[in-house]
């Protein structure tokens, strides 16, 4: 999270929410992101590909394939949002690079 934040990107953790070592169901935590106008990010792609299905009136979501070099798969995020004039109601993919 901190190489997002270098980017200049407000990011709250779900540990930095309170709600560590909890199992929050995946609609509660689009519940809340969209509450607080925020987007998701998540590696969790297939079920809130369905949430998003369900309704898109959320805030955004950024689903990532995970990458063991952080700083790469943030800088690949952050040109994604940057390609976007707003995220709100969108499902945005964000893969590894091939290697």
């Amino acid at each position: 999270m901190e190489f997002l934040r270098a980017f200049g990107h407000d990011v709250l953790t779900v540990q930095e929410a309170g709600k560590a070592n909890q199992k929050i169901p995946d609609q509660e935590v689009l519940e809340f992101a969209t509450s607080e106008n925020r987007a998701v990010l998540t590696l969790n792609r297939n079920d809130f590909f369905r949430l998003h299905r369900l309704s898109s009136d959320h805030s955004g979501i950024i689903a990532c394939k995970d990458d063991l070099d952080r700083e790469r798969m943030a800088t690949r995020i952050h040109q994604a949002i940057l390609q976007e004039e707003s995220l709100r109601g969108k499902v945005m993919r964000v893969n590894r690079p091939a290697q």
